[in-house]
């Protein structure tokens, strides 16, 4: 279902990179009071750490997935979380693995269709609290992974509602297109940053004694040549985490093949605009379920969305849009039950 959207960005903001870059680098979010975080042991002797926010266990509970290079630090995601909690929900925001402060155990880490933490969190928070209506976010990579699962899983999961957010639904449309135009400078930005994670993440393996492990990253070789989404895919992702090649990366972790398969209310959000994809990346009406809606605006950047307030004392949107979506299929879901 194609949905009529309601937002519009600040007129200071009227661009898709101003869109994108001003929420990124200039938003600040003051400290969360109360953040608890814990420490998952995962089944294959690695870990992952969450943090909560909010204490009334009453209260239904919102799973947060971050995008690339993000954490649970991201502004977007502490945005939320405080915002969700004014609205009566508890959140939990899962860092993916490396991204919590502290390197992971192992060589593997996270990537776009990594769906076998999130399906673990599920099923500790289930088995924890099996009659929570619980709900689930996602931003960017981290929204690519969450619709990757829901379709994975179909009815398996007892969710009453998911967003996902600026999603890299086609992810060799999305690589092509950071090669090109201003583009690149998210690029160059993303992959820099990504590099000196590796190097960072085998020097950590090396002291703690892995050496098997650290082992896997040194066989990745020289990566400063290393310029674009599909080189480092292709040399890292792909190599580390058991695919052929780069292109089978891409073709089995994109998650617009999933969207027929989603049996939970969700909604999708996407800016035309986005710099890090095209149009081409938009499903068709006949690639969604029954049970998701697509929302399109014509503006938006990526992860941004930021719409007009007082003068220059902007509005984040998704913090409005999220939790009214929320509220109304928790509200069909507890009518329903």
């Amino acid at each position: 279902m194609l949905i009529e959207s309601t937002f519009k960005p600040a007129w200071w903001l009227n661009n898709a990179h101003l869109q994108t870059i001003y929420p990124a680098l200039m938003r600040k979010t003051l400290p969360l009071s109360g953040v608890r975080r814990e420490r998952l042991a995962t089944p294959d002797n690695d870990f992952i750490d969450i943090d909560w926010y909010g204490e009334d266990s009453r209260q239904p509970l919102v799973i947060l997935l971050h995008g690339l290079t993000g954490s649970s630090q991201s502004q977007y995601i502490k945005g939320l979380q405080r915002t969700l909690v004014l609205q009566g929900y508890r959140t939990v925001a899962l860092n993916f693995r490396g991204c919590s402060g502290e390197f992971n155990h192992t060589a593997r880490c996270y990537h776009s269709g990594e769906t076998e933490d999130i399906q673990f969190l599920y099923e500790v928070l289930r088995q924890r609290e099996p009659e929570t209506p619980l709900a689930a976010i996602g931003f960017s990579l981290g929204g690519n992974v969450l619709l990757k699962w829901l379709g994975e899983q179909g009815s398996n999961v007892s969710l009453f509602a998911a967003v996902a957010v600026s999603v890299p639904l086609e992810l060799n449309i999305c690589a092509t297109k950071l090669d090109g135009g201003f583009s690149i400078v998210y690029r160059k930005s993303l992959i820099t940053e990504l590099k000196i994670f590796v190097k960072a993440k085998q020097t950590y393996l090396e002291q703690l004694g892995s050496t098997q492990e650290a082992d896997k990253i040194a066989q990745l070789g020289d990566l400063s040549g290393v310029k674009s989404f599909w080189q480092y895919d292709d040399r890292v992702v792909a190599r580390l985490h058991g695919f052929k090649d780069v292109n089978d990366y891409y073709r089995r972790s994109s998650s617009r093949q999933f969207l027929k398969s989603i049996a939970v209310h969700t909604l999708i959000i996407q800016a035309i605009d986005d710099p890090f994809m095209t149009k081409a990346v938009l499903p068709t009406l006949e690639e969604l379920s029954s049970s998701v809606k697509l929302e399109v605006t014509k503006s938006g950047g990526h992860v941004g969305f930021v719409a007009e307030g007082k003068l220059f004392k902007p509005v984040y949107w998704i913090e409005q849009r999220v939790p009214e979506f929320l509220n109304h299929q928790l509200s069909f879901a507890v009518s329903n039950a």
